[in-house]
């Protein structure tokens, strides 16, 4: 069996579910370039557990899985994953795998930054569209642009994930990424991403020192956010709760919002 058991946003986001299947597992592997989970300490967690916890990387869960099958097959497997297991594609893809592979698979879910980055800012999560992801300058893409371009037709909000690079140890700031956008802006020109667009700056959800901050991209770009996680929202039409959320929960001037 291989159980896919959500880390949440937090070193301590797993739950009490989540640590039982782990504790009844024979193996317990962990993936952690899917997102950066602010205070985890793997040690301690290991101890919570009480068994080893192997990390494995993009390379061996994408292209070379066949030692977590075979793990699967023997007995039973807990795999680790930061935020809700199936948000992200290469899990869906492995489990897809182990089920073609004859594999009884399980899901124990855990918060996803798709809903608690709009909960915090106050925002209705149904009103959110297709998300993207804003990748590094050296792999450019237009993506996360043209899909704030769709939803902002359709008056919806759009919610951009930062790249990370575990291997280099590179997480993508809110700072970084309001300066390609702006990029991306310049180059298309379709008053998607302005400076005085209003935006949503979300650090850490999930820990005791999350910040959640609105106003226009140009004094957004200015403001130290801390350490990453970072995500950015871009907001559509807001309904009048939506805009009174956004100044009581994240301090939008009333100059921003209409």
């Amino acid at each position: 069996m291989l159980v896919f058991i959500g880390l949440g946003l937090h070193g301590e986001g797993i739950s009490l579910r989540g640590l039982r299947e782990a504790r009844e597992a024979d193996v317990v592997y962990a993936e952690l370039y899917t997102s950066k989970l602010p205070e985890l300490r793997l040690d301690e967690l290991e101890q919570t557990i009480g068994k080893p916890i192997e990390v494995i990387d993009r390379e061996t869960v994408e292209q070379r899985p066949d030692e977590i099958l075979q793990a699967a097959k023997a007995g039973k497997v807990a795999f680790l994953v930061p935020g809700d297991p199936m948000v992200a594609t290469t899990h869906v893809d492995l489990r897809l795998r182990a089920t073609k592979a004859g594999i009884e698979t399980k899901v124990v879910h855990a918060a996803s930054i798709a809903s608690a980055a709009a909960g915090l800012a106050g925002l209705q999560s149904y009103k959110f569209g297709r998300s993207a992801t804003v990748p590094f300058p050296d792999n450019p893409s237009q993506v996360p642009y043209e899909t704030l371009v769709e939803n902002h037709k359709r008056g919806l909000h759009t919610l951009l994930l930062l790249d990370i690079r575990v291997e280099k140890n590179r997480v993508m700031t809110a700072n970084e990424a309001i300066e390609i956008m702006l990029g991306l802006e310049k180059k298309i020109q379709k008053q998607a991403f302005t400076p005085d667009k209003l935006a949503v700056v979300v650090a850490r959800a999930g820990s005791d020192d999350a910040i959640v901050k609105a106003d226009k991209v140009k004094r957004l770009q200015k403001l130290d956010f801390g350490s990453p996680p970072h995500v950015l929202i871009v907001p559509g039409k807001l309904h009048f709760v939506e805009a009174e959320a956004l100044r009581a929960f994240a301090g939008a001037p009333k100059d921003v919002i209409k």
